[in-house]
């Protein structure tokens, strides 16, 4: 992103953060207070520019579980229920935060 984010688009990415980190989690290392909270990190940008560009939670959850499959080279399912529940929160947050 070549503009500075807003407070409220900060807050959005610290929101999709710690949703990746304690609700999505496909490899399944989530502890509270955790030195590895930044495990999924490198997946905040483009799941941040999804909900920023208006992006429904069917198109996030196409995208989490395409970097379950692809990145992380797990299995995931397409249609994956936790994917979606997952992508229902950070547009839920997106709205919350930015309309």
């Amino acid at each position: 992103m070549s503009k500075k984010l807003s407070r409220q688009e900060k807050e959005l990415w610290e929101r999709i953060r710690i949703i990746l980190w304690e609700k999505w989690d496909p490899i399944g290392v989530y502890e509270p207070d955790s030195e590895w909270d930044d495990e999924y990190d490198s997946y905040v940008p483009h799941i941040f520019l999804l909900a920023v560009e208006g992006c429904d939670h069917i198109r996030i959850a196409a995208s989490l579980t395409a970097t379950i499959n692809q990145n992380i080279g797990l299995s995931a399912a397409d249609k994956n229920e936790h994917d979606i529940h997952v992508a229902k929160l950070i547009v839920a947050a997106k709205q919350e935060l930015l309309g």
